[in-house]
């Protein structure tokens, strides 16, 4: 599926390949396996995340069953050119919580013949679109949408769901804060919040109040 090495040896272009997909899905997974595919074909590697997320380690990129690799943090994604500087590969993690500038960066990097791997929830817990990814997508030459398994019906899931009250569209978590849905489980599960959230009022205690206020 990805071409690494170009069939025209005149053309000196890299290419973009995003890894998308739900929470829990194996797209940090996916994308170590490409990476380390490169190193062990002794290509010059260079990976980076985003400086927020320390949630299993500060440098390292780790995956939900356990895989590693070394990584760089940056605060910002117009921080990645300088140290991507002479690589063959440029990998990039949770792309969503950078910035529209990711996009550039990601296409300047390719234009320079680098081969880039970005790996991202391409939405977010609301269902909508998650920052850059769409843009990164569409400018992608490559782009494989993974799945996780929904966990109330055992099918393909695409939504994370936030089971937590917090609405900040920005949240780490695992396990305990969102779980990967179907499409069925996961506007199932929006339906029941909402009906949870409405004030609904039993008729009987209207009425009750009514003869409370008339005696």
């Amino acid at each position: 599926m990805f071409l690494e090495n170009t069939v025209n040896p005149k053309e000196q272009f890299g290419w973009i390949e995003v890894i998308c997909g739900s929470m829990f899905s194996g797209k940090t997974e996916e994308l170590i396996r490409r990476l380390r595919r490169a190193q062990f074909a002794k290509q010059k590697v260079e990976i980076f995340k985003p400086a927020i997320d320390v949630r299993y380690d500060d440098e390292m990129v780790v995956s939900h069953d356990a895989n590693e690799i070394r990584s760089t943090p940056v605060p910002s994604a117009s921080n990645i050119p300088l140290l991507a500087d002479g690589c063959d590969v440029v990998g990039i993690d949770e792309a969503q919580f950078f910035d529209d500038e990711i996009v550039n960066v990601c296409n300047a990097l390719a234009n320079k013949g680098i081969r880039v791997i970005v790996a991202g929830l391409d939405m977010d817990f609301k269902g909508n679109p998650f920052g850059p990814m769409p843009n990164l997508m569409a400018t992608a030459e490559y782009v494989t949408k993974v799945h996780a398994v929904c966990t109330h019906t055992g099918n393909l899931a695409q939504y994370s769901h936030r089971k937590s009250k917090n609405d900040n569209l920005v949240l780490l978590g695992e396990v305990d804060e969102y779980e990967p849905l179907s499409r069925a489980a996961y506007y199932k599960a929006l339906l029941k919040e909402k009906l949870q959230d409405m004030d609904v009022v039993n008729p009987t205690d209207v009425d009750t109040n009514k003869n409370n206020s008339n005696a």
